[in-house]
């Protein structure tokens, strides 16, 4: 029993000791970044003391266990990852390594450049027209995507309006009109903005084009029929 104990413990000691050899300054530079894993979320690639980390979906220090050369298990996401470079595009990617024996490497999740984010850290950062791009971009390629109903920005005006933050409140809404233009509520919702701005003439310019959309909008019609003179 004590002698499959040590062998144990062996083994685990070489595989730690592969593992590190295989983190070399050329891999830290090649690997670190972030990595888009779908259009509006990335996984981030570290390193602190030559030990590979990752930040995904709110998780800050995921550790994944080195288990070859440039191959790690991420027991998040139950997946062996590699990172390579793609000959055609000449990007560095992550790459999900197949389950299937002989299956071909597919480019899963691209690595951004320094200067590039996804539509919500945009949208954090106050770049509203950056957040607007990236989001109708996502909508181009599928209109029903979560990441722009119009429920979402909808909610997140509200919010900082209660927090009276109207200039925040009036460019989400902005957003949510360019990508529902055809919507009479998201003309209400900017409406609402301006009017608690204090800014009654655009308040009163968005309410007829709700109006102009669905004209039994109740609360845009009584706006309408008090300041309309």
């Amino acid at each position: 029993m004590k002698t499959n104990y040590f062998l144990l413990l062996l083994i685990s000691i070489t595989l730690l000791s592969c593992s590190k050899n295989n983190i070399t300054p050329e891999f830290i530079e090649q690997a670190k970044g972030r990595y888009l894993f779908n259009p509006d979320e990335t996984i981030e690639v570290y390193f602190e003391n030559n030990e590979l980390l990752m930040k995904w979906r709110g998780a800050e220090k995921i550790k994944p266990m080195n288990i070859g050369k440039n191959v790690f298990f991420v027991k998040e996401m139950n997946e062996k990852v590699q990172f390579l470079t793609n000959s055609v595009d000449k990007l560095q990617y992550l790459c999900l390594v197949p389950k299937e024996k002989g299956a071909s490497i597919k480019y899963d999740f691209r690595k951004l450049k320094s200067d590039e984010n996804v539509p919500s850290v945009y949208l954090k950062n106050k770049e509203y027209d950056k957040a607007l791009k990236g989001y109708l971009a996502i909508k181009e390629k599928d209109t029903a995507h979560i990441f722009t109903k119009e429920s979402n920005f909808n909610s997140l005006g509200y919010r900082k309006l209660r927090e009276k933050k109207y200039n925040d409140a009036i460019e989400i809404f902005k957003i949510n009109i360019a990508l529902y233009p055809e919507s009479d509520n998201v003309y209400d919702s900017l409406g609402d903005a301006y009017r608690k701005s204090g800014d009654t003439i655009k308040a009163l310019e968005n309410y007829k084009k709700a109006l102009a959309i669905d004209s039994g909008n109740r609360g845009a019609k009584k706006f309408v029929e008090k300041y309309d003179k």
